[in-house]
């Protein structure tokens, strides 16, 4: 069902190639414009300079990217790309010490950015009715009637039946439609001053024989004595594809290293001497690439009386996370498949207000997430800043709550299986709390813990190897 003869996409990014993806089987052309020259192979660029750093695609990610390009999951792997369990390939110390492995609900494609986008260009190369024109700025909208009817780049007009805004945080949209009369939409944001800090490494061959795992996880302490600042550290030793890792050391609020020097001397500081040691044993192929982070920023397009028809806004362009929380890639492909399902009804004048409604609903899960974490933290700063009673509570009960439920999720599969999907970004946090089985579930593991019965042993000594042994068995008896 064609709907109109020309789509634009602002942007070639992950957000922008799913979105063509979306409009590719409604319009006779997709137009994807782009300021950077695409690289042909996985290489970094200009225009996204967190690809130096790790990116997880969760499942939700995963399954609508695949619904967008059939046989992408295939692809990345055939490239590169690892299928893991966590629960049993990544040594993750959180607590007081190493958790023990098992296998779980929860699996995860790994991969560096630059190749998922690399995959995510080859298949829209397949697609005969989408074309990317790279090296291009766009400088504004034109509209026509309170409607969005095309674009200009520079000297350069194009007419457009639908155009999508995918050209991230830094988007112009905003203030273009401010220009022709909108009003200034609404913006939520909260900044709890993240920076984060990477280097690539190529691993060694063969790997040690101790190294059972391919990802290290070390999440910052609990521990509320005085400490090395280096313990309030998330930690990733992140495999991707190429025998090689990003090693990240990410914080809330705090200074982060800048110089390779700096890096290799934090890293001996962290919760675990198995990072540093795990560092030695590699081989630095990058120089220390530093990031801070914008933070959380909802524009709330949804809330305004008339909002623009023919004008959509998928990925960061509308609703941009904390990265830590791995929201991004996933965020923007699931309101791609939601644009795909909504062209599928149709085109009219309400298409766009429709669209908007129902995106919000979708963006509510990650960003309630989101807001979970980062409202806890002094630091933030931003409109959904809690009252500071409100805050010192988040910061009280945030970690000991997530500690409990990871707990919990060792020990009950049904647990385990919705906590994967809240992580995934397939069940809000408040679908599952209300969930009564898995009520159940922490009521008996709060029990166990009580009584010391838990099944599956815990808080392994941080400073010695985490434990190879499988739990599996144990867990499920």
């Amino acid at each position: 069902m064609q709907l109109g003869k020309t789509a634009v996409v602002l942007g070639g990014s992950a957000a922008g190639l799913c979105s063509a993806g979306a409009l590719a089987p409604y319009f006779d052309q997709v137009l994807v414009l782009e300021r950077d020259v695409l690289p042909a192979a996985a290489e970094h660029r200009r225009g996204v300079p967190q690809s130096k750093h790790p990116h997880f695609l969760l499942n939700s990610g995963r399954r609508a990217i695949g619904a967008l390009f059939p046989g992408f999951e295939d692809d990345l792997i055939a490239a590169g790309g690892l299928h893991l369990m966590p629960s049993m390939d990544a040594a993750y110390l959180d607590g007081a010490g190493w958790s023990a492995r098992k296998r779980s609900a929860m699996t995860m494609i790994y991969g560096s950015r630059i190749l998922i986008e690399r995959v995510l260009r080859d298949k829209v190369r397949t697609l005969a009715n989408v074309v990317v024109r790279e090296g291009v700025t766009v400088t504004g909208l034109t509209t026509r009637d309170g409607r969005v009817s095309g674009v200009d780049l520079g000297e350069e007009h194009l007419d457009a039946d639908l155009v999508v805004d995918a050209m991230g945080r830094g988007s112009a949209v905003g203030q273009w439609l401010v220009a022709k009369g909108w009003p200034e939409a609404e913006v939520q944001t909260l900044d709890a001053k993240v920076t984060y800090t990477s280097r690539w490494y190529d691993l060694p061959t063969p790997r040690p024989a101790s190294w059972w795992w391919q990802h290290l996880v070390i999440m910052p302490t609990p521990d509320k004595r005085r400490h090395p600042p280096e313990h309030e550290f998330l930690v990733n030793f992140f495999p991707i594809e190429g025998n090689r890792v990003i090693a990240c050391m990410g914080s809330w609020g705090l200074d982060m290293p800048r110089s390779t020097e700096e890096f290799v001397e934090s890293a001996t500081r962290v919760r675990t001497p198995l990072f540093a040691a795990a560092m030695d044993r590699c081989t630095p192929t990058s120089e220390v690439h530093l990031t801070r982070s914008a933070g959380n920023k909802w524009r709330r397009y949804d809330r305004l009386r008339t909002p623009p028809r023919g004008l959509v806004f998928i990925g960061d362009s509308i609703c941009a996370f904390n990265p830590f929380y791995a929201q991004g890639i996933s965020s923007a492909s699931g309101s791609a498949l939601l644009l795909r399902e909504h062209l599928a009804r149709g085109l009219d004048d309400h298409f766009a207000a429709r669209f908007l409604a129902a995106q919000r609903k979708l963006l509510r899960v990650p960003w309630s997430l989101a807001m979970a974490r980062d409202q806890g933290y002094e630091c933030a700063v931003g409109t959904e800043k809690p009252p500071e009673w409100r805050r010192r509570l988040l910061a009280a009960v945030s970690g000991p709550a997530f500690s409990f439920i990871v707990g919990a999720a060792r020990e009950d599969e049904v647990v385990d299986e919705h906590f994967a999907k809240v992580f995934n970004m397939d069940e809000s946090l408040g679908q599952m709390m209300r969930n009564p089985r898995v009520l159940a579930g922490f009521l008996r593991h709060y029990v166990r813990r009580t009584l010391g019965r838990q099944r599956v042993p815990f808080d392994f000594d941080p400073q010695a190897e985490p434990p190879a042994k499988d739990y599996s068995t144990v867990a499920a008896r």
